[in-house]
């Protein structure tokens, strides 16, 4: 279950009742590798798979798409450690993020803490894409997005992430409590199917932190949209990488702030200037 209902008290005024709610689920998920263990992520139980697979995939971790190896799941209560994923990776296998390995803990949160320099950080080239949408499907993919989010409409406590392909049609939509973890379990879904080169347009509930357009970039994703806004460092990587990146999609607007030649609807605010 996503959700566990909780007993409260509700204060409204000068009313005080008794309330049964539903919050979303956060329990931890320990990562070890090679009999090691590699990360700590604090999730909603559920896709673990997924999740561990795309997490592996964007940090490079696992250096090849096409390489799956099996996710073995077991409760444990040591430590205060719910669960455990174990996974025996070849050395072949191992891409550039294992050997520079720094504690994910924190990756709900930022994707730069542990390493020692931006500049130091390679990411290949520039996604190359003529795929262009009108303003208004965005619109649209949100919307289908929102009809996808069962556990928030229950406890209103969960992030969503969802990809599309070049249609606009919804390939795969998936929730969490944390924003960084649900875009792992979509992107891990659609690996593990061997299916991830059709998603075109990644969207994203809450804001975009430079780690989420390090995600879409890793998936070879153009385009990149989210409810609410993106940070300045989002936006200059999403600059470099050649992602449209958008924000504030809501309300049957948007505002594009990286590449919006591929956005062919000159009604949508549409800002390129450059960083300082």
């Amino acid at each position: 279950m996503a959700t566990r209902s909780y007993e409260g008290k509700k204060f409204d005024l000068q009313v005080v009742e008794p309330v049964s709610d539903a919050l979303t689920v956060e329990e931890a998920l320990q990562i070890a590798i090679n009999g090691k263990p590699f990360t700590l992520s604090m999730r909603t139980p559920g896709a673990d798979r997924e999740l561990v697979r795309g997490m592996l995939h964007s940090e490079d971790i696992i250096n090849s798409p096409d390489f799956h190896p099996e996710v073995q799941l077991h409760m444990e209560k040591e430590e205060g450690i719910v669960a455990v994923a174990a996974l025996s990776i070849p050395e072949q296998y191992l891409g550039d993020g294992y050997a520079n390995s720094r504690s994910l803990l924190s990756v709900s949160s930022c994707g730069i803490c542990g390493k020692t320099e931006l500049g130091n950080q390679d990411f290949g080239s520039a996604i190359a894409s003529d795929l262009s949408f009108s303003a208004e499907r965005f619109s649209e993919m949100f919307e289908q997005m929102n009809r996808h989010q069962h556990d928030f409409m229950q406890s209103g406590g969960t992030h969503a992430a969802a990809l599309f392909d070049r249609k606009g049609r919804l390939i795969v939509a998936r929730e969490d409590i944390g924003r960084h973890n649900a875009v792992d379990k979509a992107v891990g879904q659609l690996l593990l199917e061997g299916r991830l080169d059709q998603a075109k347009v990644m969207t994203v509930s809450g804001r975009i932190s430079y780690e989420i357009t390090i995600k879409a970039f890793r998936a070879g994703i153009p385009f990149l949209a989210a409810v609410s806004a993106p940070s300045s460092l989002a936006v200059d990587y999403a600059k470099e990488f050649g992602i449209t990146l958008l924000g504030f999609c809501r309300d049957g607007r948007a505002t594009c702030y990286s590449n919006p030649h591929r956005v062919n609807n000159t009604r949508i605010h549409s800002l390129n200037h450059k960083a300082p």
